[in-house]
């Protein structure tokens, strides 16, 4: 699985957005609470899932799935005579045996005419506690039916801030009342709401092959796990397919779309490859989905072990309740990704790309081998974190990966900072649905890089295929990973996992160097935090034009490493492959840093100089040359952040900087640059660029138009305005919000149902981008009620939203514009001033309401 914040508005929540959330999320964490006592063992295996099969017909207008399941079992290892199943608030019919004789998978037709037994049994609207007819031994398999109604929406349940719902089963838009959504539906099943829709084991380390019949009607396309068995037309008009999955796999796996959706198809070897997405979409199937087959193929190479599955179809649905989803075959993605050739244009950190390789990695790790409990949930979500960079060096190279990798680091160390730190492998947690955090996935795939730089690529990869082989279909945990790596490299890895995997924290390097005896370089190395670290680590030394690498291991909480150098080293790069998660203070001078941008190779060298540099680029010339010639660098991320650094109130930098600026505004291939330069450019306020933001209002890019707008608005609001109006039929991406802050500025009351209209129309995390912009105009305008009710429709939304890092955002927001119209009316007239006071106060109100629905 993977959840995400939409770029658009993840920029703006990231400096404010962490500082509120301190309070709340170490609250949380405290081992004051409770529940943080309880260890999460393993669940115990009593009975084992052998093959599930489900008939199922849905009412619309109920919000009812009617099911038919059965369930075929045998005792893991001890005689039972009873069976506990997972079945959450759903009316139960009946229970009864199947006399299938022996048979492990008996066929449909045996299931349908063999005799049933009534079983005793007890119901508490979570569990079915079955007494079974005698005591069965771990040799003998057995067949359950349960007739049963699924009832989702009336099911009361929690979710998480990377599951915000965990209702299992979803109806999309069913009554058609509303015409710019379609009619779907589909399921959600980890963590555990898969035993919302049908009955089952619903833990982890069972796994079973299945069997999915969806009735429906014939004008909808079904999805589902496994191969498409049969098609049969019913007499009532209606269709019923049938869903096959031979191989084995964990009930929060399964998973059923239905909809009217296009299919487009394309292969991968002798395998279905298929994209199910909105019609008006099909055209842009390939333009999303299509690096899927070269994917397979890169993976299955990597891991040396091939796509193991019978088909692999991705589908794009509305409303969903996080990213995506990894089901067995068939994954589920959030409509934000469904773009149209021109906003793939900006998708410039790749999200698209990351969320796909993200959830096809995971057909390895998560549904072929598959983590025993949710503590050990690292062994599915920290390898496809990982996959994400492995992807993006194979496809983009390697500047683009660590890139990534980069962003991916400071979004855990960011919530390590405030929310506090965990154990990767953890026992003991408020509940399983907060193991999705940054811990599990970005530190987790940190630490995979730094495993695969330790014992190098070839052992890793070989690891990796020996744990696959070993644990295929089988429930696995970190150890398991432990023992591959040690059987490959013949070394004892304890040390590794024991600091990584059940330890947290990690290191804070002060680095000092001593050039003061001659032939020798001196690093000074200090661990900082309260706990000390093995380190490994390369040391790369820059001296009489020659690079020498050196390594080393850092095992004391201080420590000095002497090397012999024929001069003073011109750079001494700690950490030269640049692999480690820590935080590091490096004392050394700027001549370093422009040496390392000229000589050091990887991104993060690059990347360390630059920033150097541009914090001095007004003071000292070699450092304005090392940024002036950034400005060119080979990989776009690090031309953008240079642009974006540039400090064009000095003159000598804007000089220099100025034909290189126009140029790339120009004529740089990447729209992030493009963008970059234009933004700069636009705040120089200077009328002359007004022809060049003109033309570039013509832009393909959503994200240079809308930067472009956004300039020429600073010259002229009201020719901007005008543009924005002629521009609004084709708005989608940032030039929406480059529109909404032109709309925002002018303050004209005329165009809040714009921002409404993009509020309404927006979907899944998409909406709270727009809620933000529609706050911007609201803090503008003075017709209360235009401002209630936008705000009472933004409330709405965020608490529907269900995530506290929003809420708090939210709330941020909301209280600023509060305390503006009371500023204001404190000024106006008594008319005025009655409205303001009323604008301010409802929303406080609307503050305290999401301030409230957060502690629900």
């Amino acid at each position: 699985m993977q959840h995400h914040f939409q770029k658009s508005w993840r920029i703006l929540l990231t400096g404010l957005l962490f500082a509120t959330l301190t309070a709340g999320a170490q609250a949380q964490s405290s081992q004051e609470d409770p529940a943080l006592k309880i260890y999460r063992a393993t669940p115990t295996k009593i009975n084992n899932l052998v093959h599930t099969k489900l008939d199922v017909k849905f009412d619309y207008a109920k919000r009812y799935l009617y099911g038919k399941a059965w369930i075929v079992l045998k005792p893991h290892f001890y005689p039972t005579d009873s069976l506990t199943l997972d079945a959450k608030g759903m009316d139960v019919k009946q229970v009864s045996l199947v006399q299938t004789g022996s048979s492990a998978k008996p066929t449909e037709l045996l299931l349908r005419t063999a005799k049933q037994t009534p079983l005793k049994y007890e119901y508490d609207g979570q569990q079915i506690r079955v007494q079974l007819n005698k005591t069965y031994k771990n040799t003998e398999s057995y067949t359950v039916f349960v007739e049963y109604t699924a009832k989702p929406d009336e099911l009361e349940v929690k979710g998480s801030n990377a599951i915000t719902d965990a209702k299992g089963l979803y109806f999309i838009n069913p009554d058609g009342k509303d015409p710019k959504k379609p009619i779907q539906i589909w399921t959600q099943g980890e963590t555990e709401a898969s035993s919302v829709w049908f009955p089952t084991i619903d833990k982890t380390n069972q796994k079973t092959t299945s069997e999915i019949s969806m009735t429906v009607e014939k004008k909808y396309v079904t999805l589902s796990n496994g191969r498409l068995s049969a098609q049969k037309n019913n007499a009532d008009g209606t269709r019923t397919d049938t869903w096959r999955m031979d191989l084995p796999h964990a009930p929060y796996l399964f998973m059923m779309a239905v909809g009217d959706f296009a299919v487009v198809k394309d292969k991968w070897r002798d395998k279905q490859v298929n994209y199910y997405v909105e019609k008006e979409y099909a055209p842009h199937a390939k333009a999303i989905f299509g690096n899927t087959p070269e994917m397979m193929t890169f993976f299955s190479k990597l891991l040396g072990y091939d796509y193991p599955w019978v088909k692999y179809s991705q589908i794009v649905v509305r409303d969903y309740v996080s990213g995506a989803m990894e089901n067995t075959t068939a994954t589920i993605h959030g409509d934000f990704l469904q773009k149209t050739d021109r906003e793939l244009l900006d998708d410039d950190d790749r999200l698209g790309e990351s969320v796909i390789a993200h959830e096809l990695f995971h057909h390895w790790f998560g549904d072929l081998a598959t983590c025993e409990s949710w503590s050990n949930l690292t062994m599915n979500e920290s390898f496809a974190d990982y996959s994400e960079y492995l992807w993006f060096e194979h496809k983009f190279g390697k500047d683009a990966a660590d890139e990534h990798a980069y962003n991916a680091l400071n979004s855990y160390l960011e919530m390590a900072e405030f929310q506090g730190d965990r154990h990767l492998v953890r026992f003991h947690y408020h509940d399983k649905e907060n193991m999705f955090d940054q811990v599990s996935y970005q530190k987790g795939g940190r630490i995979l890089h730094m495993l695969r730089n330790y014992v190098g690529d070839e052992a890793f990869f070989k690891a990796l295929n020996l744990y696959l082989k070993q644990n295929a279909f089988k429930a696995t945990e970190s150890h398991h990973l432990r023992l591959a790596m040690e059987e490959v490299t013949g070394e004892d890895m304890n040390w590794f996992f024991n600091q990584w995997y059940f330890g947290q924290g990690y290191p804070e390097l002060d680095v000092r160097y001593d050039y003061s005896q001659a032939g020798t370089a001196k690093v000074i190395l200090k661990q900082t935090g309260d706990k000390v670290f093995d380190l490994p680590m390369s040391i790369d030394i820059y001296a009489g034009g020659k690079k020498e690498r050196h390594n080393i291991r850092l095992t004391e909480k201080a420590d000095t490493f002497s090397f012999t150098v024929s001069s003073k080293p011109d750079f001494i790069n700690v950490d030269a492959d640049k692999v480690l998660i820590l935080k590091k203070t490096d004392r050394r001078d700027l001549n370093s840093y422009v040496f390392q941008y000229k000589n050091a190779p990887q991104y993060l060298d690059r990347r360390e100089a630059i920033e150097a540099c541009l914090k001095q680029q007004t003071s000292n010339p070699a450092a304005r040359a090392t940024v002036i010639a950034a400005m060119k660098d080979p990989y776009e991320g690090l031309r953008s952040l240079t642009i974006g650094g540039l400090k064009l109130d000095n003159n000598e930098i804007k000089t220099a900087a100025m034909p290189i600026l126009l140029d790339l505004a120009k004529n740089d291939k990447h729209s992030q640059v493009r963008a970059a330069a234009l933004k700069q450019l636009g705040r120089l306020k200077d009328s002359s660029y007004a022809p060049l933001f003109e033309a570039a209002l013509k832009d393909r890019s959503y994200l240079v138009e809308g930067t472009a707008l956004n300039a020429l608005a600073e010259l002229d609001i009201k020719k901007a305005y005008s543009l924005a109006k002629a521009m609004e039929k084709d708005a989608k991406g940032l030039l929406s919000s480059g529109i909404a802050n032109v709309y925002a500025k002018n303050g004209d009351v005329s165009d809040v149902p714009y921002f409404a209209k993009q509020l309404e129309e927006s979907t899944g995390q998409e909406k709270i981008g727009a809620a933000i912009m529609y706050l911007n105009i609201l803090a503008n305008v003075n017709d209360t009620e235009l401002v209630t009710k936008g705000i009472d429709q933004i409330v709405d939304v965020v608490t529907g939203f269900n995530n506290s890092w929003v809420n708090n955002y939210v709330i941020n927001l909301l209280t600023p514009i509060a305390e503006k119209k009371r500023k204001e009316a404190a000024t106006a007239d008594a008319t005025l001033k009655a409205e303001l006071t009323k604008q301010a106060d409802h929303a406080t109100k609307a503050a305290q309401k999401i301030k409230d629905s957060s502690k629900e």
